[in-house]
């Protein structure tokens, strides 16, 4: 059975999501840079409201995934308070300036979330040479990758996905994202093998989810 994940910008898309048969939310903020830390508040609120697992993003703010010492600390701050919160995972990444992962920062937000899951997200689409970054980040205690395959979108990166799941095994989970659709996803999982799929199922350029998406992925995934 194939699980879905869904990118929720906000308590009621994450209520739309659990309600349509979402298996996991991804809990962010700001939607125009692709995601930021959510507040507490929301956090806490969409905790009480939905019945399936929430992980929340831990991102300061938008543009690259390199952060400064004050980031940092508050990167920590936020997965001290998540934790608190009890949410069910945390999703998070850090590179250095050439694009390679800042492995001993990364190494120390997983053995802080401990024994919370950690999804690396994205910034894995900016690393220079993926097969070396993803054994990093398995070494540094990652359960989950969310990637398009370095690509633009998870149809472009269609073959490193399915590269990236053959080197993984049952080491890591790859989870594909970016771009991924009901029209798409049963190409996705037959081609890389995967068990975990990611989407915002937002198809009117808004904040919601579309609930008739969410099904039809499900679906499809599962033909």
């Amino acid at each position: 059975m194939i699980q879905l994940e869904i990118a929720c910008f906000n308590p009621e898309s994450a209520i739309i999501a659990a309600q349509a048969g979402a298996d996991r939310i991804e809990l962010c903020d700001g939607i125009e840079v692709g995601g930021t830390t959510p507040n507490l508040e929301t956090t806490q609120k969409v905790l009480t409201q939905v019945p399936i697992p929430v992980y929340v993003m831990v991102r300061p703010r938008g543009g690259d995934f390199v952060y400064t010492d004050a980031e940092f600390q508050a990167m920590k701050a936020s997965i001290a308070a998540f934790k608190k919160l009890q949410v069910q995972g945390l999703v998070f990444g850090i590179l250095m300036e050439d694009d390679t992962l800042d492995e001993a920062r990364n190494r120390l937000l997983v053995a802080l979330a401990h024994p919370i899951p950690c999804t690396f997200h994205r910034a894995f689409d900016r690393v220079k040479h993926w097969e070396f970054a993803l054994e990093q980040i398995i070494d540094c205690g990652f359960s989950t990758v969310l990637t398009s395959g370095t690509k633009a979108n998870v149809m472009e990166g269609l073959h490193e996905l399915q590269a990236m799941q053959q080197q993984a095994g049952d080491r890591i989970t790859i989870m594909p994202g970016g771009g991924l659709r009901s029209s798409n996803v049963l190409q996705i999982v037959h081609v890389t093998g995967g068990h975990f799929v990611h989407s915002s199922a937002i198809t009117d350029g808004g904040t919601l989810a579309n609930p008739e998406e969410i099904i039809a992925i499900k679906k499809e995934s599962n033909v």
